[in-house]
């Protein structure tokens, strides 16, 4: 299958599942009439779901060869990101913060991909933006404040999300290989950003805040748990605002890869990450 007709049926598959998440709410409407009355004395849930892809396809591990905007040919083993303090935006333009919201998307773990927020205040919401990354405030707290998803503990070694040298987090970890990477460096890219702006000093601030808005209202009520569903294009990465070529970084062959914030703003990877995400569809699923 090329990619054309991937993406054909990919669209045709979220075109049925959305047909039939307005099939399903209408006739919630329709045998219950109160379903779409707002409830102020009971909250809601709602989940982001996000979706890994590379351009229009779906990221797949180690198992599918992709090419950036040099042509270069890569492989992804490792695709992961911190999303933090997250904002949904109602109709009316008002706004309501998740309290505590500090996750870690993983592609190597479906469950992480699917974010539910709970005890929402019930509403139309048109937007949602969060944080790439972790915040200073949260960076800086003690170790002992900074659990779940901010507790290195919890995912292990493998996965690598703290930088203990620089105490801080890596917000977004690309790795894989590629064949312009140098033999000496095993074909392997690693391309790491972190930094909230420093704990002692000023340094580098690579946190950014994502903002979208949604096609659709994601209706919260009682009877209904909208899922927006967002697509993160790991290929922005290489190919945001600024294009970067794997065979012009690793030509000093000592070079290891992107492991400092400084090097990560130098090379515009922050902008770069900010550009990945899109909100594809809303499904206003009924309970």
């Amino acid at each position: 299958m090329n990619a054309i007709q991937h993406i054909r049926q990919r669209s045709f598959g979220w075109f049925l599942a959305l047909s039939l998440a307005v099939s399903l709410v209408a006739c919630t409407e329709q045998s219950d009439p109160d379903a779409l009355v707002i409830d102020p004395k009971t909250n809601g849930e709602l989940t982001l779901e996000f979706d890994n892809v590379v351009g229009g396809t779906n990221l797949a591990l180690g198992k599918a060869t992709y090419k950036n905007s040099f042509g270069e040919a890569f492989t992804v083993d490792a695709f992961n990101y911190f999303v933090s303090n997250v904002v949904l935006k109602k109709a009316d333009g008002t706004t309501y913060n998740v309290p505590n919201s500090y996750y870690l998307v993983r592609e190597s773990l479906a469950s992480s991909q699917l974010v539910k927020l709970t005890d929402i205040p019930q509403g139309d919401y048109t937007g949602v933006s969060f944080v790439l990354g972790v915040d200073s405030t949260k960076s800086v707290s003690p170790v002992t404040e900074r659990i779940g998803a901010l507790d290195p503990g919890t995912y292990g070694q493998a996965v690598d999300m703290y930088w203990s040298w620089n105490s801080g987090y890596i917000f977004v970890r690309l790795e894989g290989t590629s064949t312009a990477v140098p033999a000496d460096r095993n074909g392997y890219y690693e391309l790491h950003t972190g930094g909230f702006g420093g704990m002692t000093g000023k340094t580098v601030n690579n946190l950014r805040v994502v903002s979208l808005t949604t096609p659709t209202p994601a209706t919260v009520r009682t009877r209904i748990a909208p899922t927006i569903h967002l697509l993160v294009d790991a290929g922005k990465v290489m190919d945001g605002s600024t294009k970067i070529s794997l065979t012009s970084l690793y030509k000093d062959r000592t070079f290891n890869g992107i492991h400092s914030p400084e090097a990560a703003a130098k090379l515009g990877l922050p902008d770069n990450q900010q550009g990945m995400f899109t909100v594809d569809h809303v499904h206003n699923d009924p309970k």
